[in-house]
């Protein structure tokens, strides 16, 4: 058995515990193998790792909702509990799920190469992934980082992409460079919404505790304690690849995706995806995972298309 301490920020005690302890008597019988006591501004939990996990992530939820609105309901305390439990999944689980999502349905690798991939993050510190368009390289990819920060293994997540795109202009698109980079990190905000409560996902975003950024933005950082994912990095040239991978801090985790079939830089520049793989394809601490056409989760067609393109381009 291990405890922890919760303290509260500018909150009243009564306020948060609610009247005659009604607010935290819902939690304590939600996990009845856990002892919750209250003192001061400060909130005692002893019981099991995974509840103590759970507890302090409904805890902390809990607060940034009275922040926010002001109050606690006891029917609050209950929707934070459904909606851990719905997330929270053990590490290694048995049937393959990663996390739930915010419908309530299970977020798992569907083919071969998306598992290999779910056990190379958790093998390697940093993983090179290469897929066509459809093999869910993305999606697990957010998931595993998602579930890394649930199972409190790292701080903050930072998700990040090249401003590169097929006969688009970004200067012509309003706003700063973060603006007109946040149409294309679409994909990104999907697959957070997926996996993300809306109300945490925007207490986690306003904070930083999620950030999704521009690659330019990742400059001059260092990375502690974080599950960095940089999407789209077929479009990064050699010198912004080399400063992505050396942005790495202690205790981070690293996956870099692309598509080398679909590189939009000028004909007469380099990948730095491309040529990063060449170069560190000899470390045995990095893992490299290769999806294919078999790994399309979307239309079945699209399986088809690639494996089409596939041809034309050999004959």
């Amino acid at each position: 058995m291990i405890e922890k301490t919760i303290t509260l920020e500018n909150i009243p005690l009564t306020d948060f515990l609610g009247v005659e302890n009604k607010n935290i008597t819902e939690l304590a019988e939600a996990f009845p193998k856990t002892r919750i006591i209250s003192r001061g501004n400060e909130i005692l939990v002893k019981g099991e790792a995974p509840d103590i996990v759970q507890i302090t992530e409904i805890l902390d939820s809990l607060m940034a909702h009275f922040h926010q609105f002001g109050k606690i309901t006891e029917e609050t305390v209950r929707g934070y509990i459904s909606q851990e439990r719905q997330e929270f999944v053990p590490e290694n689980s048995p049937d393959g799920i990663i996390l739930f999502g915010t419908k309530g349905s299970p977020i798992k690798a569907k083919t071969v190469n998306q598992q290999r991939l779910v056990k190379a993050v958790h093998d390697y510190d940093l993983v090179f992934v290469l897929g066509p368009a459809g093999t869910g390289k993305t999606y697990v990819s957010v998931a595993m980082a998602v579930k890394a920060l649930k199972n409190k293994q790292v701080k903050k997540i930072i998700i990040t992409r090249p401003a590169v795109e097929a006969g688009e202009n970004l200067g012509f698109l309003p706003g700063d460079l973060k603006e007109k980079i946040d149409p294309y990190l679409r994909p990104i905000y999907d697959a957070l919404n997926d996996m993300v409560a809306f109300e945490k996902l925007k207490y986690y975003m306003e904070r930083e505790i999620i950030e999704i950024a521009p690659l330019a933005y990742m400059r001059g950082r260092t990375l502690n304690n974080a599950f960095i994912l940089l999407d789209e990095a077929q479009n990064t040239t050699p010198m912004q690849m080399k400063m992505f991978l050396t942005r790495m801090g202690p205790d981070s985790k690293m996956i870099v995706t692309g598509d080398t079939t679909q590189i939009d830089l000028p004909a007469s520049q380099r990948s730095g995806l491309k040529e990063a793989v060449r170069i560190l394809n000899g470390i045995n601490s990095i893992g490299f995972i290769e999806l294919n056409e078999k790994d399309v989760v979307r239309h079945r067609l699209v399986r088809d298309i690639i494996e089409a393109y596939g041809k034309a381009k050999n004959d």
